[in-house]
């Protein structure tokens, strides 16, 4: 008996080494004491933005619902948020095994797959083919290296969701919802809605494929128990990430990704009534129609976007024959991208979504050969995948897809489809693997498919060539190159030589890469040639091909995750806690409340980590906040606008780059009455109004917002001031002999911000656009506002409730599966 257990334990435990081990050595600089450099979680990026929120959190015990720091202020719960569960442990920790950052997520994504491959019945070779193939797909380091670990997270744990369902599908009832629920926990905990929603395209293509059978053998009970079960599992995993689905949902309608009620261009604003993003910002990252095949051939289409030319380059010979000197000529070569993709300036490719050639070759000969029930689905939405990955270059099938598929407008970069690919063809591969070598009459199959296992291949070879040959090589930044002025003398000869250069080398690339290709087709046929003819084991081929696979991931993605990407803690450290010369001089001024505008800090929270910031990063802006910065920050900042924000101090740099720091005596201060409000019809009305407007002396309103009767001219001894600022409460004393109007120098945001005067609630008026206003009455008082959105409190009260159900689930699942294997076994079923 104990022998017998340890017989099957022993392959997936073994199996779990070979993960650790590879996650270890992947990620080696980590065992030296050093962390990754990511630029997107660094000071610059979410660190810059989140620590006000640690700060107050080390002070009070409590992390703010509020952030004071970052474009003048927005929902804390965006950035950085605890809350409430009844889980005894970190589950993140648990699956990695508490292995440090990023060897767990390396880890996480090989265990996650692997058990998809255990329900599926695979034995454990092809299951660590599998596992080791998903998790060092070349998009997953390159996110990694750039801090984008919610994104990591939810990859990693989508086959296991996957698995769950599958468990479900196939009547394995109670550990299916078990591992359904846990999974689907897992992927929404892990908190990036947009490749949760990949998944679910996944899942939902799946299903469908299951819903057919069912329907065609009338198995209408089992339907109704699968999606109940897979209902439940879905509604519990939701629970228990309501607390950041409501308040995303709420803030979400405010923001960028909630669509628009003016358009901009330049000094011209419009009316517009749009949902979700702008067509043009949401097909950002879109690649070209032929770029795709990165899955296949990493460098097709020349790496990433910070990859130059190299000293060989064509563009050389082509100035040389044009009159340039040879040594300027490689000046000028070395200035230009190697990539010619889709994703070209403004936008970035940091590197290619490769899969692996091992892995898209032997899921497109599955495609071809393999009778699976999984087939038909991963097939049509890894093609619907990599149409969605073209965007704007395939913009009337997008724009359709946009203005029909719930929520998918809230999304932009077309190319991180690719995602879900990521994920389908390695399972394809993995189903192909275990068709060919392991399934019962697996070498009868192999026989009677080596034919058509010869031609895919041969159809695979004959379309690369027929891309060699026909496309024309061209790229949209050949555009930008013809507009450069190079030749001193006028002209275009040179602009035409480079292009010219640049699609000789492109072609050069391209035909390396197609043999490289060529390549690995030769060694995937002779892995398969081999066991067809009896002269290896299946096993044995299985495990070449493993390691042929991970060998060409790990040389691919080390060029884009190498150990230069590591530093040591105490110079992270450094770099984020070593406050600047101009730092140290903003510091002296002890206000609450003041503001800084660094001209160079859109897209940056470096200024945020240390002061309140009037700019910074983050992808979901508030809109009345983004329509400021698209007409009145897009050129010289609007001084009226920096004024009303209580910009003490601006941030400059001279023609050296060396910073400046201005001081701005005419801020206004964090609150003041005017003499005059200004009622308007249109938001239109209000956002030109504000440039052209005095806002010290009187504020912009709609129409609709003020109460008849209410006196808004404030006595000229009128006065209010700031006694209480914190991220989630703010108290005022006012005072006035007749009352007024009281524009607060705060960002407007009606979901969760009220206003109480003397204890009783009052109104809050959007001011100025984009600000907040209050109507109060003669005499002193005291304002007080309070950040206390009810969809905090909801969610926490939710997500705790389901945490519980989560517990008694996933327990309950393996108990009872227990308990009807048992009973099976007794019975001798």
């Amino acid at each position: 008996m104990n022998n017998l257990w340890l017989k099957k334990v022993l392959p997936h435990v073994l199996a779990i080494l070979v993960f650790l081990v590879v996650a270890v050595l992947f990620c080696k600089p980590v065992l030296d004491g050093k962390t990754l450099n990511q630029h997107d979680t660094g000071i610059e990026g979410w660190r810059g933005s989140a620590q006000n929120a640690f700060d107050v959190k080390e002070k009070t015990g409590t992390m703010p619902l509020w952030s004071t720091t970052v474009f003048s202020g927005m929902p804390n719960y965006q950035i950085a948020m605890e809350g409430k569960s009844a889980l005894p442990v970190d589950l993140n920790k648990v699956f990695g095994l508490g292995l440090p950052k990023p060897m767990n997520f390396f880890f996480i994504a090989c265990v996650c797959f692997y058990i998809l491959c255990v329900v599926l019945r695979f034995n454990p070779v092809t299951g660590i083919l599998g596992g080791l193939a998903f998790a060092y797909s070349t998009y997953n380091p390159l996110i990694v290296s750039a801090g984008h670990e919610t994104k990591m997270m939810t990859i990693a744990y989508m086959p296991f969701l996957l698995a769950g369902l599958l468990l479900i599908f196939n009547k394995r009832y109670w550990i299916g919802l078990a591992v359904a629920t846990l999974g689907a926990t897992l992927v929404l905990m892990a908190n990036h809605p947009q490749i949760a929603y990949y998944f679910f395209m996944i899942a939902g293509a799946v299903t469908i494929g299951y819903v057919v059978v069912w329907i065609r053998n009338k198995d209408f009970k089992h339907l109704a128990i699968s999606f109940g079960l897979s209902a439940v599992a879905a509604l519990v995993g939701l629970g228990c990430y309501s607390l950041a689905f409501l308040t995303t949902k709420e803030y979400k309608e405010y923001t960028m990704r909630g669509g628009k009620s003016v358009e901009i261009k330049g000094n011209e604003v419009k009316a517009v009534n749009t949902k979700g993003l702008d067509p043009d910002y949401a097909m950002s990252y879109s690649m070209s129609m032929i770029e795709p095949i990165i899955m296949f051939m990493p460098k097709a289409v020349g790496g990433s976007s910070g990859t130059t030319l190299k000293e060989d380059s064509k563009v050389i010979e082509k100035l040389a024959a044009a009159g340039v000197p040879e040594m300027q000529a490689a000046q000028f070569a070395s200035q230009f991208p190697a990539y010619w993709g889709g994703m070209v300036s403004p936008e970035y490719s940091g590197g290619p979504a490769y899969i692996g050639a091992v892995i898209f070759i032997l899921a497109i000969i599955g495609f071809v050969i393999v009778k699976n029930q999984l087939k038909w689905p991963l097939l049509i939405i890894s093609v619907l995948a990599i149409m969605m990955s073209w965007g704007k270059y395939f913009f009337g099938f997008n724009e359709i897809l946009l203005n029909s598929l719930p929520l998918y407008n809230s999304f932009r970069a077309p190319s991180m489809a690719l995602v879900i690919c990521q994920l389908t063809l390695p399972l394809m591969a993995v189903i192909t693997v275990y068709s060919l070598f392991f399934e019962k009459n697996s070498g009868d199959f192999l026989k009677e498919n080596f034919k058509k296992i010869l031609y895919t291949l041969g159809g695979i070879t004959a379309v690369l060539a027929l891309l060699y040959i026909g496309q024309g090589y061209s790229s949209a930044i050949d555009e930008q190159i013809i507009q450069m002025q190079i030749d001193p003398n006028g002209g275009d000869t040179l602009n035409r030589a480079i292009i010219a250069g640049m699609k000789a080398d492109r072609q050069s690339l391209f035909g390396a890469q197609v043999m490289r290709a060529v390549l690995f087709m030769a060694l995937v046929l002779g892995a398969v040639y081999a066991v067809l003819k009896n002269m290896i084991r299946p096993a044995v081929a299985v495990a070449v091909l493993a390691a042929i696979s991970i060998i060409d991931l790990w040389v691919v993605d080390k060029q884009y995750f190498s150990d230069d990407h590591y530093v040591a803690k105490d110079e992270i450290a450094n770099q984020i806690e070593a406050p600047t010369a101009i730092d140290q001089e903003i510091f002296k001024d002890k206000d609450p409340h003041f503001r800084v505008f660094d001209v160079a800090g859109m897209d940056k929270n470096r200024v945020s980590y240390f002061h309140r910031s009037a700019l910074g990063y983050s992808a979901v802006k508030l809109r009345v906040y983004q329509d400021i910065i698209e007409r009145y920050f897009a050129g010289a900042p609007n001084e009226q606008i920096l004024n009303a924000l209580d910009v003490r101090y601006i941030i400059t740099r001279d023609e050296s780059g060396q910073e400046r720091l201005v001081p701005n005596p005419n801020a206004y201060g964090a609150a003041w009455f005017v003499k005059a409000v200004k009622p308007v019809a249109t938001e239109v009305e209000e956002l030109q109004a504000i440039g052209s407007t005095n806002l010290k002396d009187t504020a912009i309103v709609p129409q609709s917002a003020l109460k008849s009767g209410s006196n808004l001219t404030a006595d000229s001894t009128s006065s209010v001031a700031l006694i209480k600022y914190t991220n989630d409460e703010i108290e005022y004393n006012a005072s006035s002999a007749t009352g007024g109007f009281v524009v607060l120098s705060e960002v407007y945001y009606p979901a969760g911000w009220n206003a109480y005067i003397d204890g009783k609630q009052t109104d809050i008026v959007k001011t100025n656009y984009f600000m907040r206003g209050l109507v109060v009455p003669q005499g002193k008082h005291t304002i007080k506002l309070v950040f206390e959105p009810e969809t905090v409190k909801r969610g926490m009260s939710i997500s705790y409730l389901s945490s519980w159900l989560l517990i008694i689930l996933v327990l309950g699942g393996f108990f009872m599966q227990w308990w009807v294997d048992k009973k099976k076994a007794a019975h001798g079923v």
